[in-house]
């Protein structure tokens, strides 16, 4: 599976995705992580994507065709074909759009290209949009109600959600929590920590083995 991040800012990224069990899957060939800088799809000397937006108001917004440019460039290195391809995805950032969950993380995890269009300052000209819709399926997500500097921390936020999902990556499927029982409290040895004074314990069912009593304790958690 490929994932393909258009993004100002690649060196960010890939410090997340080289590290713990997603940089382990990049090692593994069970992922590849691929960039596009829209900066490379410019003619200006200085690498300019954002110029003043019509109607006015503050901050700057990048142009439409240096996004467009940098995500055919990725769906070509995927596929010779020009034809749209099913197994392709762009996913664009909209704060006020759908919220991603588990299960479009699941959906994602069967396409073999997924093309991740990070925006930045006031945003990426809407045009381009209208433009990725004609090349590709497309999805808005939104990742967790904030608004966030730029679409990095979501792409980011994806790829770990979808690569866990992978046969593979975390080793077992059961380590994939929401797919068993789990609980938001976890413990580990010792079974006492003793902090000024007061003892810490684990709770007694953790101990027990009894499965079903676990993760009924699990459930109330």
């Amino acid at each position: 599976m490929k994932f393909h991040l258009i993004t100002l800012f690649q060196d960010a990224c890939d410090a997340y995705l080289s590290a713990s069990i997603i940089g382990r899957a990049r090692k593994e060939k069970k992922i590849v992580v691929k960039y596009q800088n829209p900066r490379d799809f410019v003619d200006s000397k200085w690498g300019k994507v954002d110029e003043r937006p019509y109607g006015g108001g503050p901050g700057m917004v990048i142009a439409a065709m240096p996004i467009v440019k940098g995500v055919v460039k990725a769906l070509r290195r995927s596929t010779k074909h020009e034809a749209r391809n099913p197994k392709q995805m762009i996913i664009w950032f909209n704060p006020s759009g759908k919220q991603f969950t588990n299960r479009d993380a699941d959906s994602l995890a069967k396409y073999n290209d997924v093309v991740l269009v990070c925006g930045r300052y006031e945003g990426i000209d809407e045009r381009a949009k209208k433009i990725l819709k004609t090349l590709a399926p497309m999805k808005e997500f939104a990742v967790g109600e904030a608004v966030y500097t730029g679409g990095e921390v979501p792409a980011l936020a994806i790829i770990d959600a979808v690569t866990r999902r992978l046969p593979g990556v975390l080793g077992k499927d059961a380590s994939v929590e929401e797919r068993r029982v789990a609980s938001r409290a976890v413990y580990t040895r010792p079974e006492t920590i003793l902090y000024k004074g007061k003892k810490y314990k684990v709770p007694k069912v953790l101990q027990t083995g009894n499965h079903a009593a676990i993760d009924k304790w699990r459930e109330k958690q």
